[in-house]
């Protein structure tokens, strides 16, 4: 007869219960999946969980059969789903392995070889262990998942092996020295290449930490949650020049790391700001300002105001004759210690920001740089002593971007990249509060003169074809798809190029404009003399899914059919790489329409058709099977929740049940862009795939919160609200309830693409998920990436902005990793490089971290270099 309950051994006992709670729950679970048309496997494996509980609880032997029965169907069941990929299948099996294996333990075994009275009368036995009887068939059952498991660890279904080809072009420098870095890409052009050739495939290995800064810039109360310090610095001369995310203006000795000037723009008062970041300075030489005054045959500026306290002279003069040692302090003013200015003149006509020159000690500037601040001003300051430049912006050392702006609102609107340069004007764009009202700044691009500060054009996609500065009480057009990434720019041409975002709410285009309609998420192309459109390239239709063009466009000529073209290289969200002439803004690479779903909650509509190019990096379209989770049982949450939403593949709309958004608004790229090398005509990619979902919510009225449970702190706005829309949104990443990505890894690669023929000849899963986990276990699973890579003549890539804390350099050829060393942060920017004053090439990484991303926060500067003599 068959044990008592309380005679029942303890391990049996544990065992048993442990079974069958995984069985009740997988009955739940997965009838539930199975009512709504999903997999059966989990009904199925609940009834084998049952029944092994049972037998458990009877101490019968056959309990490890039923168990073995599992493993194996289990086992035929994963392969059948996913093959041999090591993370999906261990979802699948991990929790029936590790079950399988205590069943094995002595304690359980030993009491199911206890023989019944009938079997001890008739002298047969039941041997029970790892070797003998059930034990022996769940052992085997256990080897065969071994099997499988390590040949699956050691496959990677994901990776796409090539080699990219050598140099085969002319590489234009973009007006660059060799060893320098004078804008966000390098130059203008966005390339983020470096001619330097120091470090190669063969000695990157050899890599070590030449210096390291902090900035002491550290998380502050009243911060957005998306702090963040993304600043690639600019190497001129010998110094290095980065701004903070609370807008501090700092100079490094380039080749010690010393600080040599530090300037503060005063920020005032609380700011409603959705983002807080500086991703750089922007840069004028005094050759060139002297060659753009020359060229418009203009007057020598006028003087500036005397400043008491300060001599006579241009910066260099002074600096010649040893008289500036120091910035000088202006007039009365006292040296900027911090606190709200006492004295706004200067011409500024917002009482609410500050003066540059009413705050903080002035010169005379030749060279410039150029600092927007979160305020929304412009400030201009002296390379060689961080001080205002008292002959630039009228007088005021900076230029107002609220002038002529609706809806003021301080820290609602502001140009978290940096601005173009070009000629003696500076072209600025900016970002506005995403989904907070359907009352927010103007996306207008505009360009100033440098010296006078005055508008000399004003792009509004809203009035698109009138560039002529408006009169002074006139505004532009609210809600206008903004640009806050950052422009490139090709002098040559005499043309800037504007990645567009569109027109807040994202996710509800039902009022939107014809004008507004048709510019939304495009390339703009705007002539630099006068801002009227050249021409534009849509690359989402009616965009609802937040799918702005977040990139900087990479300008690169490439031989096309006998010819050089002068192209640009746009990354998009969705996961498309438009590679277009950019003269005329004709596909250089095919670009076809493909059909959209449809189903927009009316009377909003969605594109019948969107632009698909023959350079994609869109992932296929998800489906359960895809569905991930460290344990069988959340990933049949994840499976439950994916029948749940709403989902017909790429650009499914928004929806009032909730939709699948597939790749998600993270974007398969961001604001990093891509790296492209001129003299190879290739590019370095860092495809990103996380899925998000996206809700729409009615709204009763104009102010009653819906999807936040209460008020921001002090200015913060409420995002997400859409006040004045009729309705809000919830937007977030689709995740387990364990916090992982719903969707199977990886969900971050290395991609290696030749442009001149659209070929991806390589590709990688990139990063781990140690600092991603409670326990730091450095598993290589491919993980998201923010921020951009660099690349190097030496035929060498860096990399920072994995959600892993390192700095990598990879072999551009074949896309190996061949170094890393460990960041005290995220590395959420994008690495340059230069030629120190020792002359060794060092590569410049910053380490701060990033907010909405999660990733340690820090304030780090580290510099790497060969050692010297290698």
């Amino acid at each position: 007869m068959p044990m008592r309950t309380r005679d029942l051994p303890a391990a049996l006992r544990v065992m048993s219960w442990v079974t069958g709670l995984c069985g009740i729950a997988l009955l739940l679970g997965g009838g539930w999946l199975a009512a709504i048309g999903g997999s059966l496997y989990y009904v199925v494996a609940a009834l084998l969980f049952l029944a092994t509980a049972w037998l458990l609880h009877r101490a019968r032997p056959e309990a490890l059969g039923v168990f073995a029965a599992l493993v194996i169907g289990t086992l035929i069941w994963a392969l059948y789903e996913v093959g041999f990929d090591w993370w999906p299948l261990a979802a699948r099996g991990d929790i029936v392995f590790v079950i399988g294996a205590l069943l094995l333990l002595p304690w359980v075994t030993r009491p199911l070889s206890r023989p019944t009275v009938a079997q001890t009368l008739e002298g047969r036995e039941r041997p029970v262990s790892v070797r003998q009887g059930y034990g022996a068939l769940l052992s085997a059952s256990l080897v065969v998942a071994v099997a499988v498991a390590a040949t699956s660890w050691f496959t990677d279904l994901h990776a796409k092996e090539g080699t990219l080809p050598g140099t085969r072009l002319g590489a234009g420098d973009g007006g660059v020295p060799e060893g320098e870095w004078l804008a966000y890409g390098r130059s203008q052009m966005g390339q983020r290449y470096s001619p330097l050739a120091d470090i190669t495939p063969a000695n990157v290995s050899s890599l070590k930490e030449a210096w390291s800064f902090q900035t002491g810039d550290l998380p502050q109360p009243g911060d957005p949650e998306e702090t963040t310090f993304q600043v690639t610095p600019l190497k001129i001369g010998e110094r290095l020049y980065l701004c903070t995310p609370h807008q501090n203006v700092i100079a490094l000795d380039a080749t010690t790391g010393a600080e040599v000037w530090r300037y503060d723009p005063v920020i005032q008062g609380e700011l409603a700001l959705q983002h807080l970041t500086c991703r750089g300075l922007s840069y004028q030489s005094a050759e060139a300002a002297q060659a753009a005054g020359q060229q418009a045959g203009a007057p020598p500026a006028p003087a500036a105001a005397a400043q008491p306290a300060a001599p006579s002279g241009t910066a260099s003069e002074l600096a010649q004759g040893g008289s500036l040692t120091a910035p000088q302090e202006g007039g009365d003013t006292p040296a900027q210690t911090g606190g709200a200015p006492v004295d706004q003149t200067g011409g500024n006509t917002d009482p609410g920001l500050p003066v540059a020159v009413a705050n903080a000690r002035t010169t005379t500037c030749d060279d410039k740089l150029f600092m927007p601040t979160a305020d929304g001003r412009i400030v201009i300051l002296d390379p060689e002593t961080g001080a205002v430049c008292a002959n630039a912006g009228g007088g005021d050392g900076q230029i107002d971007l609220w002038d002529r702006m609706p809806n003021v609102n301080p820290g609602s609107y502001y140009s978290t990249s940096p601005v173009i340069v070009a000629g003696n004007r500076v072209i600025v764009g900016g970002t506005v509060l995403d989904n907070v009202s359907t009352a927010e700044a103007s996306g207008v691009i505009r360009a100033f003169d440098i010296t006078s500060g005055d508008l000399l054009w004003n792009w509004d996609s809203g009035r698109p074809n009138e560039t002529q500065p408006i009169a002074e009480g006139q505004t532009y057009t609210p809600n206008s798809p903004n640009s806050w990434s950052i422009m490139s720019a090709d002098e040559g041409l005499g043309l800037v190029y504007v990645p567009l975002g569109n027109q807040p709410p994202d996710q509800w285009g039902a009022n939107r404009s014809a004008e507004v309609e048709e510019y939304s998420s495009s390339i703009v192309a705007l002539d630099m003399a006068t801002g009227q459109p050249r021409w534009h390239f849509q690359t989402v239709h009616h965009d609802l899914w937040d799918y702005d063009v977040p990139s900087q466009p990479s300008l690169i000529d490439l031989p096309v059919g006998g010819e050089i073209v002068p192209a640009l290289v746009q990354p998009t969200k969705q996961g498309e790489i438009f590679v277009l002439d950019r003269r005329s803004g004709e596909p250089v690479m095919p670009v076809v329409e493909k059909p959209a779903p449809g189903g927009a909650v009316q009377p909003d509509r969605t594109a019948p058709t969107q632009p698909k190019s023959a350079i994609s990096f869109d992932p296929p379209p998800l489906r359960e099977r895809d569905m991930w989770g460290a344990t069988m049982f959340d990933q049949l949450a994840c499976r439950i929740a994916f029948h749940g939403l709403k989902y017909e593949g790429r650009f499914t709309p928004p929806s009032l049940e909730g939709s699948l958004i597939y790749p998600g608004n993270f974007g398969v790229f961001n604001w990093g862009s891509v790296a492209v090398d001129p003299a190879r005509g290739v590019m370095f990619a860092t495809p990103t795939y996380l899925a998000f979902t996206s809700r729409l919510v009615p709204r009763p009225d104009d102010e009653t919160l819906v999807v936040n449970r209460s008020q921001p702190q002090g200015a913060l706005p409420a995002l997400n609200e859409n006040f004045g829309a009729p309705y809000a949104i919830e937007l977030g990443p689709f995740t387990s309830v364990l916090g992982l990505p719903c969707q199977q890894p990886p969900w971050g690669y290395v991609a290696g693409v030749d442009l001149t023929t659209g070929e991806t000849a390589w590709m990688h899963r990139n990063g781990t998920t140690r600092d991603a986990s409670p326990i730091p276990l450095p598993f290589r699973m491919g993980v998201p990436n923010l921020g951009g890579p660099m690349m190097t003549a030496g035929g060498v890539a860096f990399l920072s902005g994995t959600i892993d804390y390192y700095v990598r350099g990879y072999d551009v050829t074949t896309g190996k990793e061949l170094w890393k060393s460990r960041l005290p942060a995220g590395g959420q920017a994008t690495p340059m490089t230069y030629r120190g004053a020792d002359g060794r090439q060092y590569v410049l990484v910053v380490a701060g971290g990033h907010g909405s991303l999660g990733t340690k926060r820090g304030d780090s500067v580290i510099a790497y270099a060969l050692p010297n003599g290698n």
